[in-house]
C-alpha cells in the first residue's frame, strides 16, 4: 500500500526537483514568500484555473467572466473598509524583536481569518502575559499590540503635484463590485446571476506560512453571486455544495476535507454567515487549515460603493487623501442608488445579495500536490509519484523509443508531435526506459508511451498507467482516441 505524505519538506524537494516550484529570485539568495512557479508548475496552476473556470462559467448559463485592473481608484478600498481596518495586530518581542500577528502567538484561537478586517478580534483576551515568543521562546515579553497595514501602498503619477497613493488590491471581489452595473448593462442578465475572476492579490503579511500556503503575491479565484435578498440562504448552501463536490470531483480524498463553519465571533464585519472548505495539511502533526471561503455577504459591498461614489467630492476636498476622507451617510433611498437592481417580475428596485466563494489558486495546488503525493515500494526500488486527476495533470502523455535505433525515435517522434496537437505531452529517449518511467511518476503523467521493436512489425505501442504501471498493446492508429477518452478531453 503506497504511504501519502508525512511531512511537507518532501514535497518542497520534489517540486523544486521536477520543476512545479522554485524560490522566486533563488540566485540572489531569494526572496520570503514569494515562488516562481517552473515548467510542470504553471502547467499544474493553469490546469487548476481551467478547471475551476470550467465548473463555475464555461458549464453555467448563470455566470459571466471578468478580469479586472490590479490598479483601482483609492477610494474603492475606502468603500470596502480595507483603508480603515484592514491590518492585523501585531506584537514585537522585547529579548529578540521578531514581530508576530498576536492571534498567531501559542494559545490564541482562531489563527487563521480570511480577510483579517477585524484585527480587535485577534486580541487576546487576557493580555500576551502567558504568549510565548515563537523565535526565542520567552514567555509574556511583548509589546502593546499595535495594528500593521496589510496593503501594499505605491504612487500614480509622474510628478509630485499630481501623483497619488493607490494600492495593490489585497482581494479581487471588489472589481466585481464596482463593475457590477457595467456587466448588467450589457450582458442583460437577470437576477440571480454570479460574476466570476481569477486574479493576483497582495498583502504585505506579517507571518508567512508553509511554501505556497501563505505568501505576499497570490492569485484569487472569486465568485460574487448576485440574488433576491431573502433567497440568500438557500444560494449560500448551494454554493457550499458546488465548491466542496468540486474538490472531490478532482481527486482530493474525502477524509481530507470538511466544513468549518465561523462563529459569530470571528464574521467578517460585511458577512452575514461564512464556512471555511478546510484541508488537512501535513503541517506539523498534521493541521486543518483554509482552502476557500464561502461568505454571505449580503448587500453590503453594493451599499457601500454607493456612499463611496457619493463621496468623490470630498475626496478632492481632502487633497486626495483617501485615509481622511470620511464616507457619506446611506440617503433615505439607497435602494434605489445606481447600483441597485429593478426587478421586472416583482417591480421593485433593491440591493441584491451576494454570495462569496473565493478559493486560493495556490492554496488550492498546494492541496493538489499533497492529496497527489505517494511513496511506495516497488522490486525493492522506492517509487515517489504523484497521482494527480488526468484533467489537472501537467503533462498528460510521455512518449518514448525503447531505444535510439532502428527507426523507434522518428516514429515515437511522430506519435508525439501529433499528440501535443491535443493536449500537453512530454518526448524523452534519454536513459533507461524504467528511470524514464520514475521520472514521469513524479511529475504525475497519467500514460507512457513506449516505441519498441514490435511497432514496425505491426504498428502498436505499449501504454502504461501511472497509478497500476500495467502496460496495454494498443494500435498506433487507435491511441489518440483510447488516450482522449482515458483523459476526458
Amino acid at each position: 500500500m503506497a504511504e501519502t505524505l508525512k511531512k511537507l519538506d518532501d514535497l518542497v524537494a520534489l517540486c523544486k526537483r521536477r520543476g512545479f516550484i522554485f524560490q522566486s529570485s533563488d540566485i540572489y539568495g531569494g526572496l520570503a514568500s514569494c515562488y516562481d512557479y517552473g515548467p510542470l508548475g504553471v502547467e499544474l496552476k493553469r490546469n487548476v484555473k481551467n478547471a475551476w473556470w470550467k465548473s463555475v462559467v464555461q458549464t453555467r448559463d448563470d455566470m459571466v467572466g471578468l478580469d479586472c485592473s490590479i490598479l483601482m481608484h483609492p477610494m474603492v478600498w475606502k468603500a470596502s473598509g480595507h483603508v480603515d481596518k484592514f491590518a492585523d495586530l501585531i506584537a514585537e518581542c522585547k529579548k529578540c524583536n521578531t514581530r508576530t500577528r498576536v492571534d498567531h502567538l501559542q494559545g490564541v484561537e482562531n489563527e487563521e481569518t480570511t480577510h483579517h478586517e477585524q484585527p480587535e478580534a485577534a486580541m487576546a483576551k487576557d493580555g500576551l502575559n502567558d504568549k510565548v515568543c515563537p523565535k526565542c521562546g520567552t514567555t509574556g515579553q511583548f509589546t502593546e499590540p499595535m495594528p500593521f497595514k496589510l496593503m501594499f501602498e505605491t504612487q500614480m503619477g509622474a510628478n509630485v503635484d499630481d501623483s497619488m497613493k493607490v494600492y495593490l488590491r489585497p482581494e479581487t471581489a471588489q472589481g466585481i463590485f464596482t463593475n457590477f452595473s457595467n456587466v448588467l448593462n450589457t450582458t442583460r442578465l437577470k437576477l440571480p446571476f454570479g460574476i466570476a475572476q481569477i486574479g493576483k492579490s497582495f498583502r504585505n503579511e506579517v507571518t508567512t506560512k508553509a511554501f505556497i500556503f501563505r505568501t505576499r503575491e497570490f492569485e484569487q479565484m472569486e465568485i460574487e453571486f448576485f440574488c433576491v435578498p431573502g433567497t440568500d440562504e438557500q444560494w449560500w448552501e448551494h454554493w457550499k455544495n458546488e465548491r466542496m463536490k468540486w474538490y472531490l470531483d478532482l481527486g482530493i480524498r474525502k477524509e481530507n476535507l470538511r466544513f468549518r463553519p465561523h462563529a459569530d465571533d470571528e464574521l467578517a464585519h460585511y458577512a452575514k454567515a461564512c464556512v471555511d472548505i478546510e484541508y488537512l495539511f501535513p503541517f506539523g502533526q498534521g493541521d486543518w487549515q483554509e482552502l476557500e471561503g464561502i461568505a454571505n455577504r449580503t448587500d453590503y459591498d453594493l451599499r457601500q460603493h454607493q456612499r463611496g461614489m457619493r463621496s468623490i467630492t470630498k475626496w478632492f476636498e481632502n487633497g486626495r487623501d483617501t485615509e481622511k476622507t470620511p464616507l457619506v451617510d446611506e440617503p433615505d433611498d439607497w435602494s434605489k442608488g445606481p447600483l441597485s437592481y429593478f426587478d421586472d417580475e416583482s417591480r421593485k428596485r433593491y440591493i441584491p445579495y451576494v454570495i462569496e466563494p473565493s478559493a486560493g489558486v495556490d492554496r488550492g495546488m498546494l492541496a493538489f500536490l499533497v492529496d497527489a503525493y505517494a511513496e511506495e515500494e516497488v522490486r525493492g526500488e522506492k517509487r515517489n509519484l504523484l497521482r494527480f486527476h488526468p484533467s489537472l495533470a501537467p503533462i498528460k502523455a510521455a512518449v518514448f523509443p525503447l531505444v535510439k535505433k532502428d527507426g523507434m525515435p522518428e516514429k515515437a517522434r511522430t506519435i508525439y508531435n501529433e499528440l501535443r496537437q491535443y493536449f500537453t505531452s512530454f518526448y524523452d529517449q534519454k536513459g533507461a526506459v524504467g528511470r524514464r518511467y520514475r521520472r514521469q511518476d513524479e511529475a504525475g503523467t497519467p500514460f507512457c508511451i513506449t516505441v519498441d521493436g514490435q511497432t514496425a512489425e505491426d504498428n502498436t505501442v505499449t501504454i502504461r498507467d501511472r497509478d497500476s504501471m500495467e502496460q496495454t498493446r494498443i494500435n498506433c492508429d487507435k491511441l489518440l482516441g483510447y488516450l482522449r477518452e482515458k483523459l476526458g478531453i
